[in-house]
Protein backbone atom coordinates (compact mmCIF):
# COMPACT_ATOMS: atom_id res chain seq x y z
CA UNK A 1 0.00 0.00 0.00
CA UNK A 2 2.90 2.37 0.53
CA UNK A 3 2.83 5.70 2.30
CA UNK A 4 -0.37 7.49 3.24
CA UNK A 5 -1.29 11.08 2.47
CA UNK A 6 -2.58 13.34 5.26
CA UNK A 7 -6.19 12.65 6.26
CA UNK A 8 -8.20 9.54 6.93
CA UNK A 9 -6.72 6.15 6.14
CA UNK A 10 -7.95 4.49 2.92
CA UNK A 11 -11.03 2.27 3.17
CA UNK A 12 -9.15 -0.81 1.95
CA UNK A 13 -6.51 -0.42 4.65
CA UNK A 14 -9.15 0.02 7.35
CA UNK A 15 -10.94 -3.15 6.20
CA UNK A 16 -7.75 -5.20 5.90
CA UNK A 17 -5.83 -4.16 8.97
CA UNK A 18 -7.63 -1.83 11.36
CA UNK A 19 -11.01 -3.59 11.57
CA UNK A 20 -9.31 -6.96 12.07
CA UNK A 21 -7.57 -5.82 15.28
CA UNK A 22 -10.38 -4.87 17.66
CA UNK A 23 -9.52 -6.71 20.85
CA UNK A 24 -12.14 -9.00 22.36
CA UNK A 25 -15.80 -9.01 21.32
CA UNK A 26 -18.31 -7.55 23.79
CA UNK A 27 -22.02 -8.23 23.33
CA UNK A 28 -22.85 -4.82 24.87
CA UNK A 29 -21.27 -3.06 21.88
CA UNK A 30 -24.31 -2.31 19.73
CA UNK A 31 -22.40 -0.17 17.22
CA UNK A 32 -18.65 -0.58 16.89
CA UNK A 33 -16.02 0.51 14.42
CA UNK A 34 -17.06 0.47 10.78
CA UNK A 35 -17.05 2.68 7.72
CA UNK A 36 -19.59 5.51 8.02
CA UNK A 37 -20.19 5.19 11.75
CA UNK A 38 -19.30 8.35 13.65
CA UNK A 39 -19.83 6.97 17.16
CA UNK A 40 -19.83 3.79 19.21
CA UNK A 41 -22.97 2.70 21.04
CA UNK A 42 -22.68 0.68 24.26
CA UNK A 43 -25.66 -0.93 25.99
CA UNK A 44 -26.20 -0.25 29.71
CA UNK A 45 -29.46 -2.00 30.56
CA UNK A 46 -32.33 0.08 29.18
CA UNK A 47 -29.90 2.95 28.31
CA UNK A 48 -27.05 3.40 25.86
CA UNK A 49 -23.90 5.47 25.95
CA UNK A 50 -23.00 7.00 22.58
CA UNK A 51 -19.32 7.92 22.34
CA UNK A 52 -17.22 9.62 19.69
CA UNK A 53 -13.67 10.85 19.40
CA UNK A 54 -12.06 13.15 16.87
CA UNK A 55 -8.81 15.12 16.75
CA UNK A 56 -8.32 18.69 15.66
CA UNK A 57 -4.97 18.62 13.88
CA UNK A 58 -4.99 21.23 11.13
CA UNK A 59 -6.82 24.18 12.67
CA UNK A 60 -5.16 26.60 15.06
CA UNK A 61 -7.85 29.29 15.24
CA UNK A 62 -10.71 28.35 17.59
CA UNK A 63 -9.22 24.87 18.10
CA UNK A 64 -10.86 24.39 21.53
CA UNK A 65 -14.30 25.48 20.31
CA UNK A 66 -13.98 23.25 17.22
CA UNK A 67 -13.00 20.23 19.31
CA UNK A 68 -16.19 20.43 21.36
CA UNK A 69 -18.47 21.10 18.39
CA UNK A 70 -17.00 18.46 16.06
CA UNK A 71 -17.18 15.76 18.71
CA UNK A 72 -20.67 16.86 19.79
CA UNK A 73 -21.79 16.63 16.17
CA UNK A 74 -20.74 12.98 15.96
CA UNK A 75 -22.87 12.09 19.01
CA UNK A 76 -25.78 14.29 17.90
CA UNK A 77 -25.78 12.68 14.45
CA UNK A 78 -26.87 9.49 16.25
CA UNK A 79 -29.92 11.36 17.55
CA UNK A 80 -28.43 11.64 21.05
CA UNK A 81 -27.70 14.76 23.09
CA UNK A 82 -23.99 15.20 23.90
CA UNK A 83 -23.54 15.43 27.69
CA UNK A 84 -19.91 14.85 28.76
CA UNK A 85 -16.61 15.89 27.15
CA UNK A 86 -13.01 14.90 27.77
CA UNK A 87 -10.01 16.16 25.83
CA UNK A 88 -6.28 15.80 25.48
CA UNK A 89 -4.46 19.01 24.63
CA UNK A 90 -0.97 18.61 23.17
CA UNK A 91 1.05 21.81 22.94
CA UNK A 92 4.35 22.55 21.18
CA UNK A 93 7.50 23.36 23.10
CA UNK A 94 7.65 27.05 23.93
CA UNK A 95 3.91 27.33 24.60
CA UNK A 96 3.01 29.65 27.43
CA UNK A 97 0.13 30.27 29.81
CA UNK A 98 -1.73 32.43 27.28
CA UNK A 99 -2.26 29.59 24.76
CA UNK A 100 -3.54 27.28 27.50
CA UNK A 101 -5.91 30.01 28.72
CA UNK A 102 -7.14 30.68 25.17
CA UNK A 103 -7.84 27.01 24.36
CA UNK A 104 -9.51 26.28 27.70
CA UNK A 105 -11.66 29.41 27.40
CA UNK A 106 -12.82 28.24 23.96
CA UNK A 107 -13.64 24.77 25.32
CA UNK A 108 -15.50 26.29 28.27
CA UNK A 109 -17.50 28.62 25.98
CA UNK A 110 -18.44 25.79 23.60
CA UNK A 111 -19.43 23.48 26.46
CA UNK A 112 -21.63 26.19 27.94
CA UNK A 113 -23.22 26.90 24.53
CA UNK A 114 -24.14 23.23 24.13
CA UNK A 115 -24.84 22.53 27.83
CA UNK A 116 -22.03 19.96 28.06
CA UNK A 117 -19.88 19.18 31.11
CA UNK A 118 -16.10 19.04 30.68
CA UNK A 119 -15.30 16.05 32.90
CA UNK A 120 -11.59 15.47 32.40
CA UNK A 121 -8.63 15.25 30.12
CA UNK A 122 -4.90 15.73 29.86
CA UNK A 123 -2.68 18.68 28.91
CA UNK A 124 1.02 18.50 28.09
CA UNK A 125 3.90 20.05 26.19
CA UNK A 126 5.00 17.58 23.50
CA UNK A 127 8.27 17.60 21.58
CA UNK A 128 8.04 17.57 17.80
CA UNK A 129 4.83 19.57 17.44
CA UNK A 130 4.65 22.86 15.54
CA UNK A 131 1.06 23.68 16.59
CA UNK A 132 -1.49 22.61 19.24
CA UNK A 133 -3.40 19.37 18.72
CA UNK A 134 -6.58 18.47 20.59
CA UNK A 135 -8.16 15.04 20.74
CA UNK A 136 -11.73 15.23 22.01
CA UNK A 137 -13.96 12.49 23.38
CA UNK A 138 -17.71 13.12 23.66
CA UNK A 139 -20.31 11.01 25.45
CA UNK A 140 -24.09 11.11 25.26
CA UNK A 141 -26.74 8.98 26.93
CA UNK A 142 -30.16 7.89 25.67
CA UNK A 143 -32.85 5.26 26.10
CA UNK A 144 -31.83 2.07 24.33
CA UNK A 145 -34.41 2.52 21.57
CA UNK A 146 -33.63 6.21 20.91
CA UNK A 147 -30.47 6.29 18.80
CA UNK A 148 -29.75 5.93 15.10
CA UNK A 149 -26.74 4.60 13.24
CA UNK A 150 -24.85 7.04 11.04
CA UNK A 151 -23.58 4.43 8.56
CA UNK A 152 -25.58 2.73 5.88
CA UNK A 153 -27.79 5.61 4.74
CA UNK A 154 -29.20 5.05 1.27
CA UNK A 155 -30.87 7.28 -1.33
CA UNK A 156 -34.49 7.79 -0.35
CA UNK A 157 -33.89 7.50 3.42
CA UNK A 158 -35.50 10.20 5.55
CA UNK A 159 -33.26 12.59 7.48
CA UNK A 160 -34.58 14.34 10.59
Amino acid sequence: MGRFLPGKLPYEFLQKLVFTKLGIPDKRVLVGPSIGEDAAVIEFGDRVLVMATDPITAATKDIGWLSVHINANDVASCGVKPIWFLCTILLPEGSDESIVEEILSQIDRACKELKIALIGGHTEISAGLNRPIIVGFMIGEAPKDRYVRTGGAKPGDSIY
